[in-house]
């Protein structure tokens, strides 16, 4: 989830200040790597770039002095290529007259560099965002102006992305949209663009915004924008934004773990494409093939997310795997384990305490690491053999939503790559995702006001629900701050049930394949007078049973796939759930009291 930044200005003029206020504004989106790129009139590009932070890395380069008429500035959020001053953006193509920075993942990166090497080309790094110059290159080094090198690189670049480049002797600057966000703005002196409406709104609140699959050509003062698949032009006038800098920094929405619930289709999309692509899986699925045992190493979410995996490895892949709590895995399995296994470590920040020591223990027997981490360049990521990037970008709340999604996304992608089977299913998750969250909303007011005013609870599951409930459990712990305790279904009647009197509430998340044991759990709540709150797909049987029912809406999969995808579904609507009570109760959902976002202590 990088940042880019483009400007074009009447004159010549000292463009570094604007480039570090603007970097500010980027950084919430989180990064690893600062670039800036200055393009005068005459004489050669002017690039700047390193690991660190804005203001750091803009001290270190003198960003300030920076000057010309066009300018590009990134943030990168390491996905292809460790945090490096090679990788970082942005990039100069093999002439270095022409420069360009992205935003998002070119997914056929290391097929197009390979490429690129062989036809001669100058290529630096191992970052995707020189691809996206190379590409435009490619054509104009054939003969195409630069608006057609563009759509045919458009058509080279498999992946969600936004991508501005220039090139030297002009005034102008070119960016395109391909999934990922990019808006325009307009004043009579000037003309840029953007990631986000945050960065530029102190500029200019005469926005522009453009669609997937659209150029922008600008300069300052102006702008004309075209159609990629056939150059037709597209007319748009500015609009007018009035709404505070905070507000649109949310997207409009009124905190960050409900932007996030509401990004988990567009990460989980985009994550499918990288696998997909990812030069890694195969590698990965070998070295679990030969493996004796694996485990999945895991804290809190990452560990719930873990449990679920373990679950799809042996439905669909017939292979045992042991998930465990990372510190007891160095008490529990460390003594055991040898050269011969594998364990798949699990750490949305790849910082984890908990999770690098278990490492560290299990390296020193010769076991293989894998690793599923969102931070490219973390820990995590240099201690694994290979790694799935989780490609999440940053999440701002503190509770994970949509690492955990992408998590159980991976998990699930490389169970079926292990089994044999097809994966184009998973395709469809952002349009079960997306459904799942617009039914789920309309239903939650009916149901939150029922459990807001409990301080203890319980959340139930069974098989592949389970995990399922461990997460919903935590999640209302950490923002309602109500004792929540995630359980096995037909473990509540072996004590638990005594907590149960008139009203109590107790939340059953029920599976395709589970709902008669779920049903039976139901009544030995209700028939003590507790109230039975249900999540699953429409059933006769919860819709008879329970006091409530959030409706997960029925999707279209293979019979023996469709449980294991309503499993993830599950998860939307107790995420929203505890989202809403946490409100109810009168707090902030993103910053929980005692909480941190990255563990790194033991």
């Amino acid at each position: 989830m990088c940042g880019i930044f483009g400007i074009v200005t009447k004159e010549e003029q000292q463009l570094g200040p604007t480039l570090i206020e603007v970097g500010h504004r980027l950084s919430y989106r989180g990064y690893d790597t600062v670039g800036a790129a200055t393009i005068p009139q005459a004489g050669k590009v002017d690039l700047r770039k390193d690991v660190g932070k804005v203001q750091e890395v803009a001290d270190r380069l003198n960003f300030e002095e920076m000057a010309g008429q066009r300018a590009i500035l990134q943030l990168r959020w390491a996905t292809f290529g460790a945090p490096s001053y090679t990788n970082a953006q942005p990039h100069l193509d093999s002439d270095g007259d022409m420069v360009g920075a992205h935003n998002g993942n070119v997914v056929n990166n290391v097929e197009l560099r390979q490429q690129f090497i062989a036809e001669g080309m100058t290529v630096r790094s191992e970052n995707d965002g020189e691809s996206c110059v190379h590409a435009v290159e490619r054509y104009v080094d054939q003969g195409d102006d630069i608006i057609s090198a563009i759509r045919k690189a458009y058509h080279d670049l498999e992946g969600d992305y936004a991508f501005v480049v220039g090139r030297l002797g002009e005034d102008k600057l070119y960016a395109i949209k391909k999934g990922s966000g990019l808006v325009a703005g307009v004043t009579d002196d000037l003309t840029c663009i953007a990631s986000d409406l945050p960065s530029i709104l102190p500029i200019t609140r005469e926005i522009v915004r453009l669609n997937d699959g659209e150029i922008i050509t600008f300069w300052a003062g102006g702008y004309e924008i075209c159609n990629v698949e056939d150059g037709s032009l597209v007319e748009r006038a500015p609009e007018l934004v009035e709404d505070s800098i905070e507000i649109v920094q949310k997207g409009g929405y009124d905190h960050f773990m409900l932007k996030e619930i509401h990004e988990q289709a567009q990460v989980a999309g985009e994550l499918f494409h990288l696998l997909e692509n990812s030069s890694d899986i195969e590698s990965m699925i070998a070295k679990l093939k030969a493996a004796r045992n694996i485990y999945i190493i895991a804290c809190g979410t990452s560990y719930h997310a873990g449990l679920l995996g373990s679950i799809y490895f042996a439905n669909l892949a017939e292979r045992v795997t042991i998930p465990v709590l990372a510190p007891q895995f160095i008490a529990h399995y460390v003594p055991t384990v040898g050269p011969e296994d594998v364990g798949i470590f699990v750490s949305q920040s790849g910082e984890t305490k908990d999770v690098l020591n278990a490492i560290q223990a299990a390296e020193k027997r010769g076991m293989g690491v894998l690793g599923l981490v969102n931070v490219v360049g973390s820990s995590l990521m240099r201690a694994s053999e290979y790694y799935v990037p989780l490609a999440c970008g940053y999440e701002i709340s503190v509770p994970a939503t949509k690492t955990f999604t992408n998590q159980v996304v991976g998990f699930l992608y490389l169970a079926l790559k292990l089994g044999g089977h097809e994966t184009a299913a998973l395709a469809n998750l952002p349009q079960w995702i997306d459904a799942t969250i617009e039914a789920v909303e309309r239903q939650i007011p009916s149901v939150e006001g029922k459990i807001s005013p409990w301080d203890d609870l319980y959340c139930l599951g069974y098989g592949l629900t389970y995990p399922i409930a461990l997460e919903g459990a935590l999640k209302l712990k950490e923002i309602t701050y109500a004792h929540c305790e995630g359980m096995l279904s037909t473990e509540f009647k072996h004590g638990p049930l005594s907590a149960v009197t008139e009203g109590y509430p107790v939340i059953f998340v029920a599976g395709p394949d589970d709902t008669s044991l779920i049903v039976s759990g139901i009544n030995e709540v209700t028939c003590r007078g507790g109230r039975a709150i249900a999540i699953g797909e429409e059933d006769a049987r919860l819709r008879a049973n329970a006091d409530d029912l959030i409706v997960i809406p029925t999707i279209e999969a293979p019979d023996w796939l469709r449980p294991h995808i309503v499993a993830l579904l599950s998860v939307l609507p107790l995420q929203l759930l505890s989202y809403r009570i946490s409100l109810a109760r009168g707090f902030d959902p993103d910053f929980p009291r005692n909480l941190s976002k990255t563990l790194t202590v033991d």
